[in-house]
């Protein structure tokens, strides 16, 4: 499996540790940046990440910003990516049990980096259940088809 990170420069810190944990678990892992201190604008990252998801290049993505919200607003922009700001390890098992969801959103001022490596853990592990949930997701699709244009 293939993972994108990237953060903006409030999230650097925590970024770094969690390059560092799951590259200990042998989980490949694209750094997206920031590569340094110097303030960087969440959309940015966090455009670049969601298209790597959105386009296949990436199964998977973790953005990080201050609170998560931006980076939560930015990467749902994108046709195929269900982008899930986890706060704790259920709502992280959740998301990707029921909603499939490809991009894990991280708070760095509100997820102690413990938290957060576990809320990352948890995410890795957990599968997606399928069943009545599909169901919901074709319809998360069909929403998509309607409004976004591909291309």
């Amino acid at each position: 499996m293939k993972i994108i990170i990237g953060s903006d420069h409030r999230g650097r810190d925590l970024k770094e540790k969690i390059k560092t944990f799951l590259s200990e678990r042998a989980v490949p892992v694209i750094d997206a940046g920031p590569f340094d201190g110097e303030p960087v604008d969440y959309p940015d990252l966090g455009k670049e990440v969601a298209e790597k998801v959105s386009s296949g290049a990436c199964e998977r993505g973790i953005l990080i910003c201050g609170s998560g919200i931006g980076m939560s607003i930015v990467a749902n922009k994108f046709p195929g990516v269900r982008a899930a700001l986890c706060k704790d390890t259920y709502c992280a098992r959740m998301s990707r049990n029921h909603n499939d969801a490809n991009i894990l959103i991280l708070g760095a001022d509100t997820t102690p980096q413990d938290a957060a490596l576990a809320i990352v853990d948890t995410w890795m592990k957990s599968e997606f259940e399928g069943g009545r949930h599909q169901r919901r997701l074709d319809k998360i699709k069909e929403i998509e088809d309607a409004y976004f244009k591909r291309g």
